[in-house]
């Protein structure tokens, strides 16, 4: 291959970018067709809040951008086709397109080649029946038409909902359309429930997306302005997980009890001061290293709450009981004397930072982790002495719908780099776990018990975290409250980097320690 040939295959797989109308433009055309972002977001599978950004100003890219830039130029040839519909036909034109709509060509003789009436740089674009019915390039369903080469449904209604196979003997596009019966799509006979992609499950069609539904209409209240409608979305996360909660609890097993009785050492000693439960929070640094220098990676843990909430809670009030056998089908909180712990040179304790001796109320994360750790399969301490609990009947997927909802519109908003929908889902479950205690912002749920139990179980998790990195040979150096983990080593081979929940990202590296020099003792 020549020079000039690279060039030329270069040239030939460059691909210019689909020029887009002005911003103002986009919504009006969008809102000429009475469409709602919510609908266009669902054709072009991303966010309401994408589409508010688009309108905005800002451009999309890639694929997406060529099926938004094509969307634009239909609704632009739908509504100037308006226009002259209503208008009288003239049979006799006294000169060659004389009274041909601006922007369109007449038809060529033996084709099934329809005008497209549209405006500015859109005025050549043809419509052309297709003789076999294609993909929409929108919905994926059979279109019988296509725009500039790209199949579509004339009437963006007819997106999403099954087309009848046009036979050989069908109409031309011309002629009025077939009766009735052949227009409508096969009826069903199953009788079956219409569903919906949601994340990485189904759902029924009817089921409202209230994260989606929400963000839409606070963009279109703040007229697309995306700070304003971020800080009003999170104003309003309580109430909202509240309401999304009650949603994902349609159909449940167990009914929760949301303003239970509560023993006193879940009652707060002062008007201010904490009640008696510990969450095991870690604060944690290795107390020595090796000589030498060493970089070091904080790592961030994405999503720390969110995970928690799939721990074990009690569904009742908490009922009293004395001894050391625990049950795992209870869970509460628990008055224990914790083991000791002799791997603090490398491993943070697991019931965090304590100074004081002797027995303290820890919640069912935390005794979970202990006894597992006092297994066989890690023997790295002794049991711990159980005392007395307060506990009641448990589950641990209590609250795995809302978690998996509000983790799916996780996914999307970063998928779709949809910055308002990932600050509300945020907002949502932080708060969430926040507030579920004896807090005025929140009087629709009292559970102060979960409220220590999710928190702990997060700790629980960042413990989890740093013993495999030690397991697989990485030097951990911190651990800090729920997300962040200090390590030593190549931590890319332990831990999935990304914004994912079972990912991480890097907070900082920075390097610790000195040079050791030639010849000297290590």
């Amino acid at each position: 291959m020549t020079d000039f040939d690279a060039i030329d295959a270069l040239l030939a797989g460059a691909r210019q970018e689909v020029p887009l109308p002005p911003a103002g433009e986009r919504r009006a055309l969008r809102e000429g067709l009475n469409l709602s972002r919510t609908q266009l977001a669902r054709a072009l599978e991303v966010s309401p809040s994408t589409v508010a950004g688009w309108e905005s100003g800002r451009d999309p890219s890639g694929e997406v951008r060529e099926k938004y830039a094509y969307f634009l130029k239909g609704a632009r040839t739908k509504l100037a086709a308006v226009a002259p519909a209503e208008q009288p036909e003239e049979t006799e034109p006294t000169e060659a397109g004389a009274d041909r709509p601006e922007g369109t060509e007449p038809a060529e003789a033996g084709t099934d080649r329809l005008p497209a009436h549209g405006s500015g740089d859109d005025g050549d674009e043809d419509v052309v029946a297709l003789s076999t019915p294609q993909p929409c390039v929108l919905c994926g369903r059979p279109a019988r038409h296509q725009v500039a080469g790209f199949p579509q449904h004339l009437d963006p209604s007819h997106c999403g909902t099954p087309e009848r196979t046009p036979t050989a003997h069908q109409a031309p596009p011309t002629e009025p359309p077939p009766p009735p019966a052949a227009a409508h799509p096969r009826p069903r006979t199953g009788g079956g429930v219409k569903v919906v992609p949601a994340g990485r499950r189904l759902k029924t069609a009817d089921d409202p997306d209230l994260i989606a539904t929400a963000v839409s209409a606070a963009l279109d209240q703040h007229g697309g302005d995306v700070e304003a409608a971020t800080a009003a979305l999170v104003r309003r996360a309580i109430p909202d997980a509240m309401a999304l909660l009650d949603q994902t609890r349609k159909g449940g097993r167990y009914d929760i009890v949301a303003h239970p009785w509560l023993p006193d050492v879940l009652r707060k000693q002062t008007s201010r001061g904490p009640d008696q439960i510990w969450e095991a929070r870690p604060k944690w640094t290795r107390p020595e290293l090796p000589p030498g220098a060493y970089e070091v990676t904080a790592l961030d843990v994405n999503g720390a709450y969110l995970s928690a909430l799939k721990t074990h809670l009690p569904l009742g009030q908490l009922e009293h009981s004395t001894g050391g056998r625990h049950d795992r089908r209870r869970a509460g909180v628990h008055l224990i004397t914790p083991p000791a712990w002799e791997h603090d040179a490398y491993l943070p304790h697991p019931i965090g930072s304590r100074d004081e001796p002797g027995p303290l109320w820890v919640t069912e994360p935390t005794l979970r982790l202990l006894l597992r750790l006092s297994g066989p399969k890690y023997g790295l301490c002794d049991p711990p002495e159980i005392h007395e609990s307060w506990t009641s009947g448990a589950t641990e997927g209590l609250l795995e719908k809302f978690r998996v909802a509000l983790k799916d519109a996780r996914d999307r908003a970063i998928a779709e780099n949809d910055d308002v929908t990932l600050e509300y889902v945020k907002a949502m479950y932080s708060k969430f776990v926040s507030t579920m205690g004896e807090s005025n912002y929140n009087r629709e749920l009292y559970r102060t018990d979960w409220m220590h139990l999710i928190r702990s179980q997060a700790f629980a998790n960042l413990w989890w975290k740093a013993h495999r990195a030690y397991d697989e040979g990485l030097m951990v150096v911190r651990a800090m409250g729920t997300d962040e983990l200090h390590v030593i080593g190549e931590w890319r081979a332990v831990f999935p980097e990304g914004r994912g929940v079972s990912e991480v990202k890097v907070k900082d590296v920075y390097t610790v320690g000195t040079p050791v020099a030639a010849g000297q003792d290590v």
